[in-house]
């Protein structure tokens, strides 16, 4: 995956829940209908909080997925979302 294709990009990774979604919808919030953006998140909590709550405030989760297929669960991941 290459965030060159998403209009926008965010790394989470340092962050905790739920300072996680605070930050992906102060992007979200910058964002333009129809846009997309790619958040770089690790962590049980964040991979299932965020995407949950992105669809939640009426947006698409375009792909959920790890950065290292052979890693752990709950390692890095790169979610891409569109705002509606």
């Amino acid at each position: 995956m290459d965030n060159s294709n998403a209009d926008f990009f965010i790394d989470i990774t340092g962050e905790v829940c739920p300072l996680t979604f605070v930050k992906t919808k102060l992007l979200i919030e910058r964002m333009q209908s129809g846009q997309t953006a790619e958040v770089r998140l690790k962590g049980s909590e964040p991979l299932g909080n965020v995407p949950r709550s992105v669809e939640e405030h009426g947006h698409d989760v375009i792909e959920l997925a790890p950065e290292d297929p052979a890693g752990p669960a709950d390692g890095v991941h790169r979610l891409i979302l569109k705002k509606n």
